[in-house]
C-alpha cells in the first residue's frame, strides 16, 4: 500500500502545483482554446482558455510512479511501463494534435487519418510488448483472449488479438475526447474508474494464483500491484487536474489529456484481464460515445437528428441545463456504473448458499 500512497500524493502534489505554471506559460505564449463555430453559443466565453492541460497530469504521473519505485526501493514491472508507454505515447498524438490548433488558430488539428496512424503505431507496440515479457510463473502481462472479470474462452491468437487491443485503444481514446466536452466532465469519471482499478489491482494481487495456487477464482495477472500504482499515480495528477479544469475551467486538458485517459484506461483493462468489465466501468463514456454514433446513423438514414445536437452533453445543454448540471449529474451517473461494475467483479467472490 505505501507504493500506492506515494504515487497518488506525489503525482496529486505536482499537478496541483504545475497545473498553474503551465497555465500562465500557455498564456503567454497565447496557447488558447478554440471554438467550434457551430458549437452551443455558451462555449463562446471559453475562446482562449489555455491548452494542452493533460501535459501536466502526464507528467505528474511518470514522477509520481516513478517515485514510488524509488521511495519504497522496489522496481518497475514490465506490465507497469506498458501501461504509461501507451498512456504517454496517445498522449503525445494529441500534444502535436492540440498544438497544431493553437499554432495555426483553428478547431481542427491533425487531420483523422494522421491521427489514426499515430494511434496504431503506438498501440501496437503496446500489443506486441503486452504478449511478451513472461516472468518466472510463464505468465506474460496480457494472454491472446478476451476477458470479462478474467480471461474466458479459447485464445484468439496473437494476430487477431493486437487487432482487438488497437479497436479497444481507438474507441476508447476517442469515446474520452468525445466526453471531453465540458469543464470536468471527462476528468471526473476517468478519476472514478481509475480508482476502481486501483481496488481491483489490490485484490488480484491479494488473491494471485502464483501465492494462492490451490484458491479457486485467483488470479493470473502479471504484475497486479504496479497495475494499482499506475492507476494511483494517474488517479492523483487527474484529480490535482480537475482542481483547475472544473467548472469554471481555468484550463483544458485538450486532446494531449483526453487521447492519454483513453489509452491508460485501456491498458489497464488489458493487462487486468478485465476488457469487457472497462465497458460497465466507462459506461458513462459508453454512452456518450452511442449517441454520437446514434445522432449521425440517425441522420443518414433518416435525414432528422434524434438529439438536438452530440454528443450527449450538449443536447443538454441546448435544453436549457446549466453547465455544472450536467457535469453533476454525469458524475453521478459515472458513480453508478464504477458501483456497478466493482459489483459486478466482487460478485463471484459472494458466498453461495
Amino acid at each position: 500500500m505505501t507504493n500506492i500512497i506515494i504515487a497518488a500524493g506525489v503525482s496529486l502534489i505536482f499537478v496541483m502545483v504545475g497545473t498553474p505554471v503551465w497555465i500562465r506559460i500557455m498564456n503567454r505564449l497565447g496557447y488558447g482554446q478554440m471554438i467550434r463555430d457551430d458549437g452551443p453559443e455558451a462555449h463562446a466565453s471559453k475562446r482562449g482558455t489555455p491548452q494542452m492541460g493533460g501535459t501536466v497530469f502526464i507528467v505528474g504521473s511518470l514522477f509520481g510512479y516513478a517515485a514510488a519505485h524509488l521511495f519504497t526501493g522496489t522496481e518497475p514491472t514490465i506490465s507497469g511501463i506498458l501501461v504509461l508507454f501507451l498512456m504517454t505515447g496517445l498522449g503525445l498524438v494529441g500534444f502535436v494534435d492540440d498544438y497544431i490548433k493553437v499554432f495555426k488558430q483553428r478547431s481542427l488539428g491533425l487531420r483523422s487519418g494522421a491521427k489514426m496512424i499515430g494511434i496504431v503505431l503506438v498501440g501496437v507496440v503496446f500489443a506486441v510488448g503486452s504478449l511478451s515479457f513472461p516472468n518466472g510463473y510463464d505468465i506474460t502481462p496480457a494472454a491472446p483472449h478476451l476477458s470479462f472479470l478474467r480471461d474466458f474462452g479459447p485464445s484468439i491468437g496473437p494476430y487477431l488479438f493486437v487487432v482487438w487491443a488497437l479497436l479497444l485503444i481507438a474507441a476508447m481514446s476517442n469515446g474520452v475526447n468525445l466526453t471531453d466536452g465540458l469543464d470536468g466532465l471527462a476528468a471526473g469519471p476517468a478519476g472514478m474508474v481509475l480508482a476502481a482499478y486501483v481496488i481491483i489491482g489490490n485484490w488480484q494481487l491479494r488473491n494471485s494464483c502464483t501465492d494462492f495456487a490451490l484458491a479457486p477464482n485467483c488470479y493470473s495477472v502479471r504484475d497486479p500491484l504496479d497495475l494499482a500504482v499506475v492507476a494511483a499515480a494517474v488517479l492523483g495528477g487527474v484529480f490535482g487536474f480537475l482542481w483547475w479544469n472544473a467548472p469554471p475551467a481555468k484550463i483544458f486538458m485538450g486532446d494531449t489529456g483526453s487521447l492519454a485517459l483513453g489509452g491508460v484506461l485501456v491498458g489497464l483493462a488489458i493487462l487486468t484481464r478485465t476488457q469487457f468489465l472497462l465497458a460497465i466501468l466507462c459506461g458513462l463514456i459508453v454512452m456518450i460515445t452511442l449517441s454520437v454514433i446514434i445522432q449521425v446513423g440517425g441522420f443518414k438514414m433518416t435525414k432528422k437528428r434524434v438529439f438536438k445536437m452530440a454528443p450527449l452533453q450538449h443536447h443538454f445543454e441546448l435544453s436549457g441545463w446549466a453547465e455544472t448540471t450536467i457535469v453533476v449529474r454525469f458524475w453521478l451517473m459515472s458513480a453508478l456504473f464504477v458501483a456497478i461494475g466493482i459489483g459486478l467483479f466482487y460478485l463471484e467472490w459472494m458466498p453461495k448458499e
